[in-house]
């Protein structure tokens, strides 16, 4: 497989770094599979919860954004990659409050669910 364009500019980092890029990858990865994971989990398991059709919105939701998750990891590891090799500072990312923000709003939203629903 050949190697991307942007992997033969710059300069090769220290492999530390690329080893500690690629597990903050893999952490992303992680994040993305256990959104997932509670979507599948609170569709499959929430009998108890309602309305129903809010509970599936949810589930969705987590999943969407587990998926979308996934796909930004890679951008942000490829980002990280190339800022390394150019010796630029690393990027800026909104994707941490975001994900911090949507996490908060979905756990109030099941707590609201166990409380009322």
């Amino acid at each position: 497989m050949q190697n991307p364009r942007w992997r033969q500019q710059g300069e090769e980092p220290d492999y530390r770094f690329t080893l500690a890029n690629e597990r903050t990858f893999l952490a992303w990865i992680r994040t993305a599979l256990a959104l997932l994971a509670g979507g599948v989990l609170l569709h499959q398991f929430s009998n108890s919860l309602g309305p129903r059709w809010v509970v599936v919105a949810l589930a969705v939701l987590l999943a969407v954004i587990g998926a979308v998750l996934s796909v930004i990891a890679y951008t942000r590891w490829r980002a990280n990659e190339i800022a390394m090799r150019t010796g630029e500072p690393l990027p800026f990312t909104l994707l941490l409050p975001l994900l911090a923000g949507f996490s908060l709003v979905a756990a109030a939203v099941i707590a609201v669910l166990m409380v009322f629903g």
